[in-house]
């Protein structure tokens, strides 16, 4: 791959994973002196970095070609297409595609089909992420769900998922390659399966994949719903210690009018069954969680007892998003809150997270943990716990570390000697 070629990513783990697959495809199709820019639409603020990057980057680089991709590119086209920086505009499912970056590719400046009509997810394979030590695997795209503030069915399209078996063989492929930890992520990853023949569960296809691919030492997911975790994924993660005990869960919010109104699945009660649930069959676990603050109609009574649900339900890590209004998404007509309130119970939200994290940190004192290196010094354990350690550790292998302390918002230790 020529390094005249860079790729630019905005947002989740499954945009990352398809920088990979677009890198790959720009390589294949011979392009040259280019920048790809894998855009995210989940925020207002996340569509304007990307266009401030996209400017910095012609000033930058004014002979390269530059192309922008991604949800916010598939959701408004014409926005990025109106830039006068832009040479190319490819769509979700255009970006993967084989001839995309061709210089005899189809004609237009826009190439952006209905991502409403696509049926199949990218049946493509990846070695590997370029300066990554864990590999991610995409199973699922796309959502059938309409939460209230959320634009990204209309930038990834219905849910449809990959078959078990190509599945399997990535993550075979990858366990060649030397991984020690494959993540399995999606768009919506509990909804894996709905609509292959039989409708197996996501828990299915882990016990698949842990069965077929012993070699393999660890297994994570990416983020999950709360209102789907199905028997076959409870009982891996009681049998099961190569699925990590690590799970992310799509809350949003911890007072269930909130809930009923951002039209999410599951109410409070649900999600602290859930994780008391997952806690009893597999003590080890640790829980994130995303939360929105700040949502149209929120009162602080309603506002305090998402605040609440993070000592309540153990949470250890955060991903706190003051709430961002979308045009097009239901949420964006309601009542608003006040932005600086918004802004403080977003802080108010952090901070107890920052709390959270510290009684996690503490509790992992005096513990060997294995972690998985992922650069020079620094690593994360099963539980996903940040460390920092001191030792010989080669990246992308996994290492006894004893933790005897806590800074910086990251465990610290030294490698054991074997």
């Amino acid at each position: 791959m020529t390094d005249r070629v860079d790729i630019v990513t905005f947002g989740c783990r499954l945009n990352a994973y398809e920088s990979e697959v677009i890198r790959a495809r720009a390589a294949e199709d011979g392009l040259d002196n280019a920048i790809v820019f894998n855009t995210c639409a989940v925020t207002n603020e996340a569509v304007r970095q990307a266009r401030q990057a996209i400017r910095k980057a012609r000033r930058e680089r004014p002979d390269a070609k530059l192309i922008v991709t991604g949800c916010a590119a598939q959701i408004d086209p014409a926005a990025f297409a109106g830039m006068a920086e832009v040479d190319l505009v490819l769509g979700n499912a255009e970006k993967a595609q084989a001839g995309a970056y061709a210089a005899n590719a189809p004609e237009g400046r826009v190439r952006v089909n209905d991502i409403m009509s696509v049926r199949e997810t990218a049946g493509h394979l990846i070695d590997g992420l370029k300066d990554r030590a864990r590999a991610y695997v995409e199973v699922q795209n796309g959502c059938d769900h309409r939460c209230t503030f959320c634009i990204i069915p209309f930038g990834r399209g219905n849910s449809r998922s990959a078959p078990a078996g190509e599945v399997v063989e990535q993550v075979r492929r990858l366990a060649a390659q030397g991984y020690q930890e494959v993540v399995l992520t999606g768009v919506d990853v509990t909804s894996w399966g709905a609509d292959l023949p039989g409708a197996p569960s996501l828990g299915q296809l882990v016990a698949r994949i842990l069965k077929l691919v012993p070699e393999l030492p660890r297994l994570r997911l990416s983020s999950i719903d709360a209102a789907e975790i199905d028997p076959d994924l409870m009982r891996c993660l009681a049998e099961e210690p190569r699925l990590m005990p690590y799970l992310h869960l799509s809350l949003q919010a911890g007072d269930d009018m909130i809930l009923k109104r951002m039209k999410r699945r599951h109410l409070r009660a649900d999600a602290l069954k859930l994780i008391a649930g997952v806690r009893a069959v597999r003590p080890d676990v640790a829980f994130g969680a995303d939360l929105i603050a700040g949502f149209p109609t929120e009162t602080d009574e309603m506002f305090d007892n998402t605040l609440r649900l993070v000592e309540e339900a153990g949470l250890s890590f955060l991903h706190v998003f003051p709430f961002s209004p979308r045009p097009g998404t239901p949420a964006a007509r309601m009542p608003p809150v006040a932005r600086p309130v918004v802004k403080d119970r977003a802080a108010r939200l952090r901070a107890a997270g920052e709390a959270a994290l510290a009684r996690h940190l503490d509790r992992q004192i005096g513990r060997t943990l294995a972690v998985l290196v992922e650069r020079e010094g620094a690593a994360r354990a099963e539980d996903f716990t940040e460390v920092s350690f001191f030792g010989e550790a080669a990246i992308g292998g996994l290492v006894p570390v004893r933790i005897t302390g806590v800074e910086g918002g990251k465990a610290v230790g030294a490698v054991v000697a074997s």
